[in-house]
């Protein structure tokens, strides 16, 4: 534990923040899950669109690098696009 007043707040606020980003990592893998779960092309898109804000609001706040937010919405988008391929096959 550090003895410097200013680095016990820094300790505390790093916790605080990586608990925040846990949060949204875990809510974005939760959406995905959903996501997978989609029997028809209309809940599938819902889920894609509630994953989408979530990715979105996560790479703002800075919990995800851009890249990995761009990354994981391509993803989404084949996994909502094979929802509706397999309904109709």
């Amino acid at each position: 534990m550090a003895n410097i007043t200013s680095q016990k707040k820094r300790i505390l606020r790093a916790e605080r923040e990586r608990d925040e980003n846990r949060r949204y990592t875990s809510a974005i893998k939760t959406y995905f899950r959903r996501l997978e779960a989609a029997q028809d092309a209309e809940t599938a898109e819902a889920e894609f669109k509630a994953l989408s804000s979530k990715i979105d609001k996560a790479v703002k706040r800075g919990a995800l690098h851009r890249n990995t937010g761009a990354r994981k919405k391509s993803r989404a988008a084949r996994l909502r696009a094979s929802v509706g391929s397999t309904e109709t096959a």
